[in-house]
């Protein structure tokens, strides 16, 4: 919590001028991240992970589509993708946003007092719109995970490029805390501040909450609202995600019976 409040802090002091439109880029899938902060935990070697998400922003006003994707590669490396599409109701800004593709690879796991560590390789292929597009981008992140009691907390570090030369590269630092309210109940919490690729000042400083019901093994619904704290741009965004993973592996329970 106190990582949380303190970017929220010092991130809402920082000077800003107009940006473009926010591109989502790589999304996690739930449960391995909070709304866009990620996890150092991965999906299990062989295990994959799909997730249906839908946003709607007020002001600029868009519903953003997504379909997020994620597969184990082994208990330490996972592939994820992105497919973004942005719907303006009656409007003419519709279209796909570029399409994120990412490698997420564990390096470092959890201790007693240290977080367990990860890095992510991150590539973007031009399939969208110029009004939201930066003719594709790469990239390259560093994600912390640590479990303090009931808290969870994750830290994200990403500079990506855009594929357009004129445009400047785009820093972005998330904090996210997950608090275990029940077995299959969590709440959620997540500050974004993002230098975008049209300013050279952090413009882009949001705070989300929500919460994350796990109705099965296998199924989870994750419901927020985000808050912008520096432009109000867009003023704030409602977000609802339903994802779908692989369940796990039911060991079989060996009896033993002693003879009298």
């Amino acid at each position: 919590m106190k990582i949380s409040c303190f970017l929220l802090a010092f991130f809402i002091g920082l000077p800003g001028v107009a940006s473009a439109f926010d591109i989502s880029g790589l999304q996690p899938v739930a449960p391995y991240g909070v709304f866009s902060t990620f996890s150092a935990e991965s999906l299990p070697k062989n295990k994959g992970a799909l997730e249906i998400g839908v946003e709607k922003s007020k002001d600029p006003s868009f519903y953003r589509f997504r379909l997020s994707g994620a597969y184990g590669i082994s208990d330490s490396l996972e592939f994820n993708i992105t497919a973004p599409y942005v719907y303006d109701f009656g409007g003419s800004t519709d279209g796909m946003e570029d399409i994120a593709l990412g490698f997420k690879h564990r390096f470092y796991e959890e201790g007693k007092y240290g977080p367990s560590l990860a890095y992510m390789l991150t590539v973007s292929v031009n399939n969208g719109r110029e009004e939201f597009s930066t003719s594709g981008r790469f990239g390259a992140g560093l994600i912390l995970s640590k479990r303090v009691g009931p808290f969870k907390g994750h830290m994200n570090l990403f500079y990506e490029r855009p594929g357009t030369g004129r445009l400047g590269g785009e820093f972005t630092v998330l904090g996210g805390i997950e608090f275990s309210a029940h077995h299959s109940f969590k709440l959620l919490a997540e500050v974004i501040a993002q230098r975008s690729h049209m300013s050279n000042h952090y413009d882009h400083v949001e705070t989300r909450f929500g919460y994350r019901i796990k109705a099965t093994d296998y199924l989870y619904t994750t419901l927020g609202v985000g808050l912008d704290l520096k432009k109000r741009e867009p003023e704030y965004r409602v977000l609802l995600s339903v994802s779908i993973v692989s369940p796990p592996e039911k060991k079989p329970i060996r009896k033993i019976f002693e003879e009298e």
